[in-house]
């Protein structure tokens, strides 16, 4: 077997690349000399490629569709990295988290490095190296457009960095510093927007900062099942948003309306400021009761069960996540709403009929909304019910002058 080199030519990378995927391809019948060799070949193709490819700041979904394109591979072809074909779908849709085992595979089998696939070339110097950061990449119009930021004139760069920096900085996400070691998680977040959703996620804090002396004292204990199920109650009101939104921010909770921003799948998302008050953001991205209310259950499972300081969960509902945490939300809020033994005993999937889901909203106190929106999502059906759900009635309340996308 010739011995492994520093890579020196483009042919000989190539052939390692070859040499890699004919190893891989013997699976658990590697000798241990040939383990050896996998393990330096792909130490010396991420040496070359740092070197000859740099990446300051690069989607890990973009560096796999390069490499597809570079060795003519189709979707089929990655089945033997991630699974199935629908993980190929999901990953390269940005609908699906790239897992440690894809990226090991990714990694030795397209020679990648793990440090691309992990993100980290994008957001670790977002948040750690201030002279990494392309303020450009912010949402400036939209952002001077909704009055967040003044607007800009034509070849002022300096005055677009100074601004934005403000911005950021007065929400205590400085960049560079401690504060602003915040991870973001959740399926609303993807390398190619998270630009845009910490410019969001500034406005939030601003907001719920201008409403710490109305808010009540957070008491952490108050947290619990049946807290939230005093919450899903409110919902059985035509004025349930309002009371919901009174009666968490009378318990310390802050709850903030705020618009998405262009491109970003951003249903809600929960944190805690630097003083350590909860804070929850809803968009409103669909103006529906069912949408709302399972957002903000959804939201304030992750203030009892998941909050820290230094963590902000982005939500997109419509997304599936592997995340034990997001599962575990999506548990609570359920349960919450309709627990598991009444739905399974209920007559609603079976018979799917309009009554049936009156009646089990009846019986539980919360909105049809709810029900009708659990049914249409658990059959697949998103046709029925339409009348139900509650559409255009959220946005008037909480957004008043606010721009609505």
């Amino acid at each position: 077997m010739q011995e492994a080199k520093v890579i020196k030519t483009e042919e000989q990378y190539h052939c390692y690349l070859d040499d890699i995927q004919e190893l891989m391809s013997k699976g658990q019948s590697l000798t241990s000399e040939e383990s050896d060799r996998l393990e330096i070949l792909t130490v010396l193709l991420e040496v070359y490629e740092n070197n000859k490819y740099p990446i300051e700041v690069q989607d890990p979904i973009e560096a796999i569709q390069f490499r597809m394109a570079e060795k003519g591979l189709k979707q089929a072809d990655l089945i033997p990295y991630f699974g199935t074909s629908g993980r190929v779908s999901e990953v390269l849709n940005k609908k699906r988290e790239l897992t440690v085992p894809m990226i090991k595979a990714l990694s030795v089998g397209l020679g990648i490095s793990s440090d691309t696939l992990l993100g980290l070339n994008f957001n670790d110097n977002l948040e750690a190296r201030n002279e990494s950061i392309n303020w450009d990449k912010f949402p400036i119009t939209e952002m001077a457009k909704r009055g967040w930021i003044e607007k800009i004139k034509t070849g002022t760069k300096n005055s677009v960095e100074d601004l934005v920096k403000n911005f950021i900085s007065d929400a205590g996400l400085q960049f560079g510093s401690a504060s602003f070691r915040r991870t973001l998680a959740g399926e609303a977040k993807s390398p190619t927007t998270t630009y845009a959703l910490y410019a969001w996620l500034a406005r939030v804090i601003l907001k719920a900062r201008s409403k710490k002396e109305s808010l009540g004292k957070f008491d952490p204990e108050n947290l619990s099942s049946s807290f939230l199920r005093d919450v899903a109650q409110f919902s059985w009101s035509d004025n349930g948003p309002m009371m919901a939104v009174e009666f968490l921010e009378k318990h310390g909770i802050a709850v903030i309306f705020e618009p998405h921003l262009k491109g970003t799948l951003l249903d809600g998302a929960a944190l805690k400021d630097l003083d350590g008050t909860p804070i929850i953001g809803i968009t409103l991205r669909y103006d529906r009761l069912d949408n709302f209310w399972f957002t903000l259950l959804h939201e304030l499972a992750h203030v009892w069960k998941h909050l820290d300081v230094d963590t902000a969960f982005l939500d997109d509902n419509e997304s599936s996540s592997e995340d034990r945490r997001e599962i575990e939300a999506n548990r609570l809020a359920k349960e919450a709403f309709i627990p598991r033994l009444i739905w399974k005993r209920s007559d609603v999937v079976a018979t799917s009929s309009r009554e049936s889901v009156l009646r089990l909203s009846k019986e539980l106190k919360i909105h049809p909304a709810i029900v009708a929106g659990r049914l249409r999502k658990e059959i697949g059906n998103y046709q029925i019910f339409n009348d139900l759900l509650g559409h255009g009635v959220l946005r008037p309340i909480f957004f008043n002058n606010l721009i609505s996308n």
